[in-house]
């Protein structure tokens, strides 16, 4: 069972999972995208079934457990993926949309973690929810995205103690991905009088993918997709202070271009306005197709070698890109 399954990282796990020969439940807000995926996939013999939803209606994710249910006859598998971002100050961002971001990122996980619970309470199973490096550490410009993930953090740690207190038979794994190359930005509400971009270091969908099908098959607590994660929530532990520094200096420019905010058509905080079923977002920069360090991390051996690097390695890139501590101002990427 999938969750925003027609963009993106859902897009991209998706395919994937059916490579592989999984039977396949999808269910994101667009009909229409949703439709011509199961198409694709059972032109390719994947045995795959649809239902249109809205992740923040408790009802529509039982009912799209129902059918689940009702085909293949069990739950082995819940993916929480679906999720949007709005760009801007936080003193700009309405309530409204607030609302209605913590209504598809936090509470989207929580009623689907309900439904899957309900459903592999005596079965078993895998949990996934997809959260992000900003579950551990904020940024400028998506302050709420990081609350939003911040929350789905806490959810998940608790859900997964009581589940394992009750000794249940289903795992529970916090996918933590860096700036991932889809239509994120695209989808996201942008207050910005500019487009919005990713920060680098940024990877590509299929590095997500991998690691919610090694959750899916293997008992693991988090995986951060990429280096850039990994380091990123560790540098908020370790030096918070100096960190928030380093943010402060860098990621208002690199979550921003020069190009003017106007044209976006497929902005999606409130409803689905893209059926294209694409898998990437066009970042102009280096894309890494693989991550060494998320497959190290899933043998424990190499891990604490590995993060030391990263911690490093991308503290350095940070700062040769956009020149910590050289003179100039930021850019003003207010609407006011």
């Amino acid at each position: 069972m999938l969750t925003g399954a027609t963009s993106g990282i859902g897009l991209v796990t998706a395919r994937e999972m059916a490579k592989r020969g999984a039977k396949l439940m999808l269910t994101a807000r667009n009909g229409d995208a949703l439709r011509a995926l199961v198409n694709e996939l059972k032109v390719d013999g994947c045995e795959a079934r649809w239902k249109q939803a809205d992740v923040a209606s408790e009802k529509d994710l039982h009912a799209v457990a129902d059918k689940a249910i009702e085909n293949f006859g069990r739950i082995d598998t819940w993916i929480n993926n679906a999720g949007v971002s709005i760009y801007g100050k936080l003193e700009e961002i309405t309530d409204e949309d607030s609302r209605r971001l913590f209504d598809t990122n936090f509470w989207g996980v929580v009623n689907g973690s309900r439904a899957a619970l309900e459903k592999m309470r005596a079965r078993g199973g895998a949990l996934i929810n997809v959260g992000s490096t900003l579950s551990d550490r904020a940024i400028p410009l998506q302050g709420m995205y990081c609350a939003s993930k911040h929350a789905v953090k806490g959810f998940t740690e608790a859900l997964r103690m009581e589940i394992e207190a009750d000794d249940l038979p289903i795992s529970v794994t916090l996918i933590k991905p860096a700036a991932i190359d889809t239509p994120y930005k695209d989808h996201a509400k942008n207050y910005l009088n500019v487009q919005p971009e990713n920060p680098p270091p940024v990877y590509s969908p299929e590095t997500v993918a991998h690691a919610i099908m090694h959750a899916a098959e293997h008992q693991v607590r988090d995986i951060f997709v990429g280096a850039g994660a990994k380091a990123i929530s560790l540098l908020g532990e370790v030096v918070p202070r100096i960190t928030d520094r380093l943010m402060e200096a860098t990621m208002v420019d690199l979550q921003t271009t020069d190009e003017p905010s106007n044209g976006r058509d497929k902005e999606g905080l409130y409803k689905s306005n893209d059926s294209s079923l694409s898998e990437r977002g066009g970042y102009p920069g280096h894309v890494a197709e693989s991550s060494f360090y998320t497959r190290a991390s899933l043998h424990p051996v190499a891990t604490g070698t590995v993060a030391a690097l990263a911690i490093g390695g991308v503290a350095y890139a940070l700062v040769k890109v956009t020149g910590v501590g050289s003179p100039g101002a930021s850019r003003d990427v207010s609407k006011n």
